[in-house]
């Protein structure tokens, strides 16, 4: 029986999204447990593809980048985040879509700073937006055939809490695994599912 792989899975969002899925669904990956993958190195994904076999799906919520302050961001940090949170999640769709079914989907994280930008947000700003705009270029390529898009969360509650912030202006973290199973099942391809509080 396919099954959808969860990239992230040991994460805030991966964790609830294969909650949301049924474990049973799901294979997991992470950096540290499940099916092991670093999505930054190309060789691990090729790895993790060899192994999984074919697949309903995959939904990625790894992929990290950096929010710091303008004068402290270093050459290490535009590198870090552009080969995770960027090339990382290209890299699941260009190695992953053979493995996935026609019409099945890839979905992918990007993040409401792409269009909001604040203090400290260049480099997330950067590669969230170049994230959503990779998805909407795939969309126009022929040769792909299953769904590529992505979800677009905004502050998690859990994420502000752990940072001595008033989670009440997040959105719960089950909250937005429901929209990646919903973007996963019906979203379509090149689309862009925002998920935050209004």
């Amino acid at each position: 029986m396919s099954k959808t792989l969860v990239i992230g899975a040991a994460g805030l969002l991966g964790s609830r999204v294969v909650e949301a899925l049924g474990e049973d669904q799901c294979i997991c990956a992470s950096r540290n447990s499940g099916e092991r993958v670093d999505i930054s190195a190309p060789k691990s994904l090729a790895s993790l593809f060899g192994r999984v076999g074919p697949l309903d799906g995959i939904i990625c919520t790894g992929g990290a980048a950096r929010f710091k302050p303008w004068e402290q961001m270093t050459d290490e940090d535009w590198a870090f985040s552009l080969a995770n949170k960027l090339l990382g999640q290209v890299n699941v769709v260009r190695y992953g879509a053979k493995s996935v079914r026609p019409d099945g989907a890839i979905t992918l994280t990007t993040g409401l700073a792409a269009q909001y930008p604040s203090p400290g947000s260049a480099i997330i700003t950067t590669v969230n937006a170049a994230v959503e705009a990779f998805v909407r270029a795939v969309a126009a390529e022929p040769s792909i055939t299953v769904r590529v898009n992505a979800v677009s969360p905004g502050w998690v509650a859990e994420t502000l809490q752990a940072m001595g912030r008033d989670p009440s202006g997040g959105i719960p973290a089950a909250e937005v695994a429901q929209v990646f199973v919903q973007q996963q099942r019906e979203g379509s391809t090149g689309s862009v599912a925002p998920s935050a509080r209004g």
